[in-house]
């Protein structure tokens, strides 16, 4: 990323009237798009254009703030978490909820595994439990040969019937605190949870029990893979902390700050990895190569309050935030041009 990039204006995201929590990208689809899906506090999750930023629709019918939203691989399908007690899936070419799952407490993770239209979710939150459920046995969801959302708006209100989805729990007893994001990663036999005790823990879906966890040195702020699985990056406390993808419990790499960040996002083909700070509005980029004590090579300056969530595109030539100020910004992280970026 040269200095060219570096003057590049950022795309702004309106239209959320809420700080932004969570955002994550769909993979590349069959027709070359990809797209991006931001949760609120708003309540009302937006699916948009991964490229340009282009608002295709909001998913209307959660009650509550919406802490956590992800696509499925293609993008047909998202996932959302909500402090209404409930997790949401929806069909992203129509903006229907095809399943309303009921939870006893507030909802903060969900996660799908890495196949095309999954038929499972993985649900996370304030009741300690991690749960999986089974999609395929509840109504049947509608077929769609589509590979990437079509509809240029929708809007509907949400109320699914209440899914009897069978669910069952992963690790009985093992989460003492919230569980604040879960990692479906490449092997789908693994599930990966970032909990209010300052813990990472690995499950095995199989035996349905812990792997091996890792203690970390601060309040978890943000836990996501970069988009080819390879790394597990977790903000915490004033440290960026970089897991191995595939190995279970492996710390390759970790980078302490003077002060505490709240997200962090890497980019492995350039060596880079951007953070947010929760004291500050500017996202930085740094080398993955050096300390933290030295200056960033970049620092983005726009947003208006903390920035909460961060990720790198699937093919890597932009990198989103999304914000306290309830907005999301798309910053171009490639020579030439790209997108509306001419």
């Amino acid at each position: 990323m040269g200095s060219e990039s570096a003057k590049a204006v950022p795309l702004t995201c309106h239209g959320h009237s809420r700080p932004v929590t969570h955002l994550s990208f769909s993979d590349i689809s069959d027709d070359n798009q990809y797209y991006i899906i931001s949760a609120c506090k708003d309540n009302n999750p937006m699916l948009r254009d991964g490229v340009t930023g282009d608002w295709i629709g909001t998913f209307i019918g959660h009650k509550g703030a919406c802490w956590q939203a992800r696509l499925s691989c293609d993008a047909t399908l998202a996932a959302t978490a909500s402090a209404d007690f409930s997790a949401k899936v929806w069909d992203t070419h129509t903006g229907e909820c095809l399943h309303t799952l009921q939870h006893a407490h507030i909802v903060r993770a969900v996660a799908f595994p890495s196949q095309p239209r999954p038929q499972i979710l993985a649900t996370g939150g304030f009741e300690k439990k991690l749960m999986i459920y089974d999609l395929s046995q509840t109504s049947a969801l509608s077929n769609s040969n589509s590979s990437s959302p079509t509809s240029p708006t929708f809007r509907t209100n949400g109320n699914a019937v209440d899914s009897t989805a069978p669910g069952f729990e992963i690790g009985p007893g093992v989460h003492k605190s919230a569980i604040r994001s879960i990692i479906w990663g490449s092997n789908s036999n693994v599930l990966i949870t970032a909990s209010e005790d300052k813990q990472i823990r690995w499950f095995d879906i199989r035996s349905r029990s812990p792997i091996t966890s890792y203690s970390l040195d601060g309040t978890i702020g943000s836990c996501e893979l970069n988009p080819s699985m390879s790394t597990l990056s977790v903000a915490a406390g004033k440290t960026a902390y970089f897991f191995s993808g595939t190995t279970p419990g492996q710390l390759v790499h970790s980078v302490t700050f003077p002060k505490e960040v709240a997200s962090v996002a890497l980019h492995e083909g350039e060596r880079k990895f951007v953070t947010g700070g929760n004291q500050d509005t500017w996202a930085k980029v740094w080398d993955l190569d050096t300390d933290g004590t030295r200056d960033p090579l970049d620092v983005w300056k726009g947003h208006h309050g903390p920035i909460w969530s961060l990720g790198f595109s699937p093919d890597g030539k932009l990198c989103a935030s999304g914000s306290e100020d309830g907005t999301v910004k798309l910053w171009k992280f490639c020579e030439g041009g790209y997108g509306l970026w001419k």
